[in-house]
């Protein structure tokens, strides 16, 4: 079995669509660990002294390579066809919400990177459901 501590991470390089004032360029960096198996962690460093971090599901990530995913906070889809090697990613809070662009290519070898640590399919092996009630009774 995988070390639980197991981790992999990448830089994305994002494109932060504004509509009527064009896109900006920026950076994320992505990072997945076996020790939270079902979530891909996603940091924007945006100038603040800590980056602003969003988590959602893997398997949401993975389905919107192929088509919409998503109904909440994060909603994730491909390009339109003849878009080229785009994947659209939404994010919403209650501070606002944002659209970036991100390449198609180097966010599937990424989910690539991930199943190498734990199968898609294999995330309850990994998490120990004792010691998570534990956890949660503990802070009750």
């Amino acid at each position: 079995m995988i070390n639980s501590s197991t981790t992999v991470s990448a830089e994305l390089g994002l494109t932060l669509v504004v509509p009527e004032h064009g896109a900006v360029p920026l950076v994320a960096s992505l990072s997945y660990g076996a020790n939270d198996p079902y979530a891909i962690r996603m940091a924007f460093h945006v100038g603040a002294d800590e980056p602003v971090e969003w988590i959602f599901a893997r398997e949401l990530l993975a389905a919107g390579l192929t088509g919409s995913a998503g109904d909440g906070d994060v909603q994730v889809w491909p390009a339109s066809p003849g878009r080229g090697d785009v994947l659209n990613i939404a994010l919403s809070s209650p501070f606002g919400h944002a659209r970036f662009e991100a390449p198609v290519s180097a966010t599937a070898d990424f989910l690539r990177l991930t199943y190498g640590i734990v199968a898609a399919g294999q995330e309850d092996e990994f998490i120990d459901v004792d010691d998570e009630l534990d956890e949660l009774l503990w802070r009750a």
